[in-house]
């Protein structure tokens, strides 16, 4: 075999490996942001949480840009589109921590998760990324893993549950836009412009709940427990963010897609020891299926990766 071709080979396992294991880490993490949420939300409004997640990001993006020099090279020149990247992710943070004001963290969770799908469907259609059979399927696959999981009751929460939906629309742009951004600008400096237009649009919504008493955006003061939860909120939401475009950086959305589906497993173990909500048969099916259509995923891809994704996402978003 040419020397040549065997080092691109080599490379592109490399460049997909870490991609997976970045995107694994990161919805292993996830969670905990919901865990952390969940707790603040039971005393403060869902937009107020929103608000401490964006500033504490940032705070936390501030001294890695100062260490890794990238004041000299942060410019604004695709401010719009981290400011587009906010809004979306403003708009599913404020109506994912209404849901976990009344639901279990893995039951929202689970409702999110049609996310991987809508990422595949848009991810095809704007970045016409190559979308096989098998990726389908195992989408199809653990989707249904998630549907028996969380067992969906609209009778107890009503339209609060189609809340996760909406947060999942908003996801699925947000990570569609990073994916094509990532490749040109570095983590940290896209963690913090994200932070800082987040930060400028929950402190709106916080005004507008102030004059209008919203339940969802009126601001209160927090008590001492309340700012610990705030604080882990915006640690692992930072940690989580990082590890996210890493990952989107070396991956293809639509192969990281089905590897989200571990999120559940993860929130239900969580949920379960911080909540004591321990899942029933049925879930604990809903989780072996998912580990197995994740699973299945990354032994194709990884066996495959001498195949290259089309990616030609880098023009498919003008900025």
């Amino acid at each position: 075999m040419n020397t040549s071709s065997g080092s691109s080979i080599r490379l592109l396992q490399s460049e997909l490996t870490f991609g997976l294991v970045m995107m694994f880490l990161s919805v292993v993490l996830s969670p905990i942001i919901d865990i952390f949420s969940k707790l603040a939300a039971s005393t403060i409004p869902p937009a107020e949480v929103t608000a401490a997640r964006f500033i504490l990001q940032s705070l936390f993006a501030l001294p890695m840009m100062a260490m890794r020099g990238q004041w000299g090279a942060w410019t604004w020149r695709r401010s719009g589109v981290h400011a587009i990247r906010a809004a979306v992710l403003t708009l599913s943070m404020v109506s994912f921590v209404t849901t976990l004001q009344v639901m279990e963290v893995a039951d929202a969770i689970a409702i999110f998760f049609v996310e991987p799908m809508m990422l595949t469907i848009l991810s095809s259609i704007f970045l016409k990324e190559t979308i096989g059979w098998r990726r389908y399927t195992a989408c199809a696959v653990g989707f249904f893993g998630a549907m028996l999981i969380i067992q969906p009751s609209f009778q107890e929460v009503g339209f609060i549950a189609l809340l996760p939906v909406v947060t999942a629309l908003c996801i699925a742009v947000y990570v569609m836009i990073t994916r094509v951004v990532s490749h040109s600008e570095d983590a940290w400096s896209m963690q913090f412009q994200t932070g800082l237009w987040g930060t400028g649009f929950s402190l709106v919504l916080l005004v507008i709940g102030k004059v209008t008493g919203s339940a969802i955006l009126d601001p209160v003061m927090p008590d001492l427990a309340a700012m610990l939860y705030l604080l882990g909120v915006g640690a692992t939401a930072a940690a989580s963010g990082i590890l996210t475009v890493h990952a989107y950086r070396a991956v293809p959305a639509s192969t990281l897609a089905p590897l989200q589906y571990f999120e559940i497993v993860s929130a239900t173990i969580f949920g379960w020891l911080v909540f004591d909500n321990f899942p029933d048969a049925i879930k604990w099916l809903g989780i072996l299926i998912i580990i197995g259509s994740g699973l299945y995923i990354l032994w194709r891809e990884r066996r495959f990766a001498s195949k290259p994704v089309s990616d030609t996402s880098e023009t498919a978003f003008t900025p």
